[in-house]
């Protein structure tokens, strides 16, 4: 019997999207593995990430709703009980922290809310084209966070223990890092994301806080850990040199797609009928597109791979030339059999 993500999250079946969102917020929290030490939360904490992915997005919940787990991940089930060729499919990343961090917009928020002294950034709302925008309401998803004094902007701050003397040499706050993930079509055709700050600075009158709006721009291909760098635009206080603020960019899971460098890796959901009979078979590419990877209806093995040709990400130094597009196949192989069947398949398959 497959999950109910509902039970998991704790809510009714006709819970909104709002209800949905507050209770993985909770529950999130509560079972973080960072704050939460008990022997069952990573367990937890990864299945409530998997509830909350596919009952905040319309197509999974619909296709759970009808057929369960099993129709989600398998594909939809046709009049023959088998998945249904060409059929949705969806495979959790296994990466809870991942959920984590898009739907609070940090990997560690307790930091804030804690004393921890973690350094948060705001994206602000507005936008034009493949300009991504978030307000921190999206980030933390309002609700408890709503009286939160940060949530308007985030701050980048520089603490000093020790006052520096007047006699030493000005230095430098150590970097001020934060991740920015970007979803692979995002990096398949490049975007732009606009980051603003609260931070302070100093004046004639004495400090003040004042607010600026940092825009970077994703270059097409770009890889995971590419680290972006703003010179001294930390906190400014007297004696010291702000801090660099940099961000890391994460790629974001993808529901259908695994990268690999610049290729991109899929796996197909192919019935062990389909797999004997050499079925022809499509795949979804990130540009839209389906394209056949089994026209000359061979047989398919767990080990065979297709390799499409141009159909990955951009490389990042040759936005022109692409990467692949490398297909695997998963073999779904029936439960039981009737013994007519299972006879007639061993007089007809070879030894």
């Amino acid at each position: 019997m497959g999950k109910d993500f509902y039970k998991i999250l704790g809510i009714d079946k006709k819970a909104t999207d709002d209800e949905i969102k507050k209770a993985y917020r909770k529950l999130a929290l509560k079972y973080h593995p960072d704050k939460n030490k008990s022997p069952q939360a990573e367990e937890r904490f990864k299945e409530i990430a998997e509830a909350y992915e596919v009952l905040s997005d319309k197509k999974k919940r619909d296709i759970f709703d009808k057929y369960g787990e099993d129709g989600l991940k398998g594909g939809t089930p046709g009049p023959d009980g088998n998945s249904q060729p060409g059929s949705y499919t969806y495979q959790f990343h296994g990466d809870p922290r991942a959920t984590f961090a898009q739907f609070f917009g940090s990997s560690d928020p307790f930091g804030v809310f804690f004393g921890g002294g973690d350094n948060m950034f705001g994206v602000q709302a507005g936008g034009g084209n493949n300009e991504i925008f978030m307000s921190p309401e999206d980030m933390f998803g309002g609700g408890a966070f709503a009286g939160n004094p940060m949530a308007g902007t985030f701050r980048s701050q520089s603490f000093n223990a020790q006052a520096p003397s007047r006699k030493r040499q000005q230095t430098q706050d150590p970097p001020i890092e934060h991740d920015l993930y970007v979803t692979l079509e995002e990096v398949d055709k490049g975007c732009t994301k606009k980051m603003k700050i609260s931070r302070m600075a100093s004046g004639n009158a004495g400090p003040y806080k004042e607010e600026k709006v940092l825009s970077i721009t994703v270059k097409p291909g770009w890889k995971a850990g590419t680290k972006i760098t703003f010179p001294k635009e930390g906190d400014s206080t007297p004696n010291k040199i702000p801090a660099d603020i940099i961000f890391i960019i994460r790629d974001k899971p993808h529901s259908q797609f695994k990268r690999e460098g610049s290729d991109l890796r899929y796996t197909a959901q192919v019935s062990l009928k389909q797999a004997l009979c050499g079925a022809p078979i499509t795949v979804p590419t990130l540009q839209g597109d389906r394209i056949a990877v089994n026209p000359s209806g061979e047989i398919l093995k767990p080990t065979t791979t297709r390799r499409i040709s141009g159909r990955g990400l951009p490389f990042p130094k040759e936005p022109s030339r692409r990467g692949d597009l490398l297909v695997a196949f998963d073999i779904k192989f029936p439960e039981t059999l009737p013994s007519s069947v299972r006879n007639q398949m061993a007089e007809l398959l070879p030894n």
